[in-house]
């Protein structure tokens, strides 16, 4: 199951390089693409307001 990010994002940045997959993308809030995430939580312990979570 693909993690998400809620709209309690602060679009830092902090996740990206944490995410091996590019799975991603940067705007008003960042997305993940749930056909790239493989789930392996690494951008979730990183974000600041707690935002990722699994799907």
């Amino acid at each position: 199951m693909p993690r998400v990010i809620e709209d309690t994002c602060i679009a830092c940045g902090s996740c990206l390089p944490e995410c091996a997959f590019d799975a991603i993308s940067e705007g008003d809030i960042y997305v993940i693409d749930p056909a790239k995430c493989t789930d392996c939580g690494a951008c979730e312990p990183v974000c600041p307001t707690n935002s990722i979570h699994p799907a």
